[in-house]
């Protein structure tokens, strides 16, 4: 089968490589579509601490396809299903994985990290993932496309869950890509009244715009504490998301929230960079909670997938470009350039939506 595999450190490849063996309890999904991640960029571009020199691995973990086969022993899935996978394989034992967080768990497993993911024709789900329920049925009339975004959206549900939104809130997201597009759409969903955004990138600060965004803000350009506290009276933002890997916003972030207002570092920053420094007088004062958010549990999984299926969130428009497995080094490119949305490699079928 065709596949783009990561050749640490050398690069990503277009290459023919075996289809996956079966156990008995496992299961071959042939891939519809899977989506490009800013992980995916970070592993391309500089290797993980989960992928040392010498191994090879397919990248992707945004994932929606058919059940191809099945083992013997599966049970309650069957051959053309279509589904979403839940990336996280957590080891079912710890205290997080007991309850219900196994993307918290310390010894998880992800596809495209520690196993081979949705950049290639076909992909093992083994029985492990199987037993946690990560293949999770696509509703009818959701296509491919729109399902392997369901799983950036649940973790941006998980940000906004952190973030206690309630009617009337006032919103600051940092970053105008397609997470932070994510969080206004969700945010709007809660019911925040106002939702400011800041990007540097001027053509994605107007995009921002159109997903719903009152007040927007280039931090090259504009003092982002001053646009905040202009727009809400000097009372600062009651929720401040942090979606983008900049020190500075996250070293900011705490100056710019109201009175019992929630700041959420939703980002991470990069190796070697990942030290911060801020006065906590502000947080304490005011008495403002300061939280972070990874990946999502299976619950918020679900719940974001019933939510794109119900149209509350329109995944489609966040679609970028969808391009074949063929073209996946180009896709990468496109991705990287931050011209586009969500950039989507289709193995094949992915235009077409689930039907009964």
């Amino acid at each position: 089968m065709k596949a783009l595999v990561y050749h640490a450190p050398e690069g990503l490849r277009l290459v023919e490589i075996e289809t996956p063996r079966m156990g008995a309890g496992d299961v071959l999904l042939e891939v519809a579509a899977a989506s490009i991640c800013a992980t995916d960029l970070r592993i391309v571009g500089g290797g993980h601490l989960k992928i040392p020199d010498g191994v090879r691995r397919v990248p992707g973990h945004e994932i929606a396809g058919r059940v191809a086969a099945t083992g013997p022993q599966v049970t309650g899935i069957s051959v053309g299903m279509p589904v979403a996978v839940i990336p996280n394989i957590g080891c079912g034992a710890c205290d997080q994985c007991i309850r219900g967080q196994t993307h918290l768990c310390p010894t998880y497993e992800a596809f495209g990290i520690d196993l081979d993911g949705g950049f290639a024709e076909f992909m093992l789900v083994p029985e492990r993932a199987l037993r946690q329920a990560l293949l999770v049925p696509i509703p009818e009339g959701m296509s491919f496309v729109e399902a392997a975004l369901v799983e950036p959206l649940s973790c941006c549900y998980n940000g906004i869950q952190a973030g206690r939104i309630a009617p009337g809130d006032t919103v600051f997201i940092v970053g105008g890509g397609p997470i932070g597009l994510m969080h206004v759409l969700l945010a709007r969903l809660a019911g925040a009244r106002r939702v400011i955004v800041s990007e540097i990138l001027d053509e994605r600060l107007a995009q921002a715009g159109l997903f719903g965004a009152d007040v927007l803000v280039n931090p090259g350009t504009e003092d982002a504490r001053e646009a905040v506290l202009r727009a809400t009276d000097g009372g600062g933002a009651d929720v401040v998301i942090v979606a983008a890997p900049s020190s500075q916003a996250m070293e900011q972030a705490p100056d710019l929230a109201a009175a019992e207002g929630r700041v959420i570092y939703f980002a991470g920053l990069p190796r070697g960079q990942d030290t911060i420094t801020f006065s906590p007088n502000r947080i304490h004062y005011r008495q403002i909670t300061v939280t972070g958010t990874t990946g999502a549990s299976r619950w918020q999984f679900r719940r974001a997938l019933e939510l794109a299926a119900a149209r509350r969130v329109d995944l489609s428009r966040l679609v970028g470009a969808v391009l074949p497995l063929e073209d996946g080094l180009a896709a990468f490119d496109r991705a990287l350039s931050h011209r586009e949305l969500k950039v989507v490699i289709a193995p094949g079928g992915s235009e077409r939506r689930v039907t009964g």
